[in-house]
Formats: C-alpha cells, structure tokens, sequence
C-alpha cells in the first residue's frame, strides 16, 4: 500500500486515508493506486462491513495534482476512473467524511461514495471552468443526480463553491459536524455494521441499479437480486434474534 494512502481497520469498518497533506491531497497515480487496493481488500474481506475515505491534515482532497498533469501523469485506474474508484466504487458500502475542501476531482470522488458526512466548514465545488478544464471525472454526468440540474449547472459553469449548510439543504451530504468528521462517519458506519451484510450490500446495489431499469422489469430484477437474501442464514437469523430479544450474530451468508 502506497504511503500516500493509509489504512486502518476499526470494528469492521476500513478507513482509507488520502495522506498528501503538504499538497491538500491533491491525487495522484500513486495515491489511486492505493485507493483502489483499498477498495479490492473492502468488497473481498467478509469482516470488513463499511468504509470511510477521508483526508488528512484537514482537507478531503483539492482535485487533481496539477504538478503531475503537467508530468503526463493521470491519477487514474484502467476501469476505474479517477482516484481509482469513481468509476467503480465498492459493492459495500463507501462513506466520504469531509474535512475543509471537496473540490474538483475531490467533489467527484466525494460523489462516488454512497453517504457523505462533513464538517461544518468544508466546501465543495468543481471549479475546472477556471483553468480551462472540464470536470471529466463524473461531475458534469454525476451531480445533477444528486441535487437539482440547474444548482449543478451553475456551479459547473461559474466555478464556485458552496458551504456544509447548503450542500445539506440540497441533499448532497447526509451529516454536518460541529467536530471531527471522521469520527461523525464512524458513527454513521456503527449503524450500517450492525445491520445484515447481503440485505446492505443488495439493497446498495438496487438503488444504484434500479435507475437504469425500465418500468415493466423493475420488480422481476428487484426479485433476482432479493431472492438469496431472503433465504440466507443472515434471514433466519435476523428474525430469531427479534424474537429472542438479542443482538443478531450475522455470517454474511
């Protein structure tokens, strides 16, 4: 694992870490490459349930490395995209916990992620407008997904950023933190942890499927990817636990 990506395992929860601080996290080749590891050893390791991305020293991340664009270097994956993830993010779920600047690339790898936590005076923005470039990382195709086209539109075009309060009032970010972010995204990933693995990781990939799906096929396919869940262990499981008034012991099987 790259040192410019750091990680750490806490009560079955992976946090990965963009650790450039000197540069604002800015991404590069080396530090996709680490996410992306991080991103294999989340969706393959039965006991990790969530991750977290965050930055260190303060900012999520400010975008590309310029410095290495100006080199010829892309910090992107074959298949992947951008910072080795936007393209294919995990089949568990992924929660960004923002501290001080998502922007331009940042935004889109804050977008990637299923949930977004941030502190109170982080900001968010694709300014590549400004320096002639185009947000090609998903956030021209990918934000008017997730708040109102023309709120999208506008920050695509001027540039500008926006603050933690009016990125929540536009559904863009699911907590604001008076303190540490990351310790808010802890707290939002305790409570996926506890629920079963298959019926998360499925009902996950539905909602992120399911756009795509004509009208008259939404149940059928619906039905296909429930079908399993619904028979598992982790069923039988989930329901004796209610009844015997415990803590369910779940297999992810």
């Amino acid at each position: 694992m790259s040192e410019e990506v750091l990680t750490e395992v806490d009560n079955g929860v992976l946090i990965v870490t963009i650790n450039r601080p000197e540069a604002k996290n800015a991404m590069t080749k080396a530090a996709a490459e680490g996410i992306a590891a991080a991103m294999d050893r989340l969706d393959a390791d039965d006991d990790l349930r969530v991750g977290i991305l965050t930055g260190a020293g303060g900012t999520f991340c400010s975008g590309m490395d310029l410095k290495g664009f100006l080199r010829g270097e892309s910090p992107s994956i074959e298949g992947r995209g951008f910072g080795g993830v936007v393209q294919a993010p995990p089949k568990k779920p992924l929660i960004a916990a923002v501290e001080g600047y998502a922007l331009a690339g940042g935004l889109e790898l804050m977008i990637a992620c299923d949930l977004v936590v941030a502190h109170k005076d982080a900001k968010f923005g694709i300014p590549e407008a400004k320096r002639g470039l185009v947000a090609a990382a998903g956030g021209v195709m990918m934000l008017p997904d997730q708040i109102p086209e023309r709120v999208a539109m506008e920050l695509a075009l001027t540039g500008d950023f926006i603050g933690s309060e009016r990125a929540y009032e536009l559904g863009l970010i699911n907590r604001v933190t008076d303190g540490s972010a990351l310790d808010g995204a802890k707290e939002l990933a305790a409570k996926i942890a506890e629920n079963g693995p298959l019926a998360v990781r499925v009902s996950k990939q539905i909602m992120k499927e399911s756009r795509g799906w004509a009208m008259d096929e939404r149940y059928d396919k619906q039905a296909q990817l429930i079908g399993p869940v619904f028979v598992s262990e982790d069923a039988r499981e989930g329901a004796a636990a209610f009844a015997e008034k415990r803590k369910p012991n779940w297999k992810g099987k």
